[in-house]
């Protein structure tokens, strides 16, 4: 396996001034997978979700739409909470990125 291909697009990402932004999208896509599946498993439809959420149909499809770029993690949180979750956002130093 090559480690420098991964390092040259963090460069990249770092030249480009996008390294926030791209783990910021990375991050939301997670949660929103994860709500789908905590979903799966509990046999919760968009509409009960909704429900509990006090909010849309529309709302709910929005929080799962992982390209949704208005997805905020507020939303995201409101969602695992319904669904009996906590997201947790946790702050790693650098140098640990790779082993995260």
């Amino acid at each position: 396996m090559n480690d420098a291909v991964g390092s040259e697009f963090d460069d990249f990402l770092a030249d480009e001034g996008l390294v926030e932004e791209a783990s910021a999208a990375a991050l939301k896509r997670v949660i929103a997978w994860q709500i789908a599946e905590a979903m799966k498993v509990q046999r919760v439809s968009k509409k009960a979700l909704a429900e509990r959420m006090h909010t849309s149909r529309t709302a709910v499809d929005r929080a799962l739409d992982r390209n949704d770029p208005g997805m905020t993690l507020a939303t995201l949180a409101s969602a695992a909470r319904a669904l009996g979750q906590r997201v947790e956002i946790r702050l790693i130093p650098e140098g640990d990125w790779a082993h995260a």
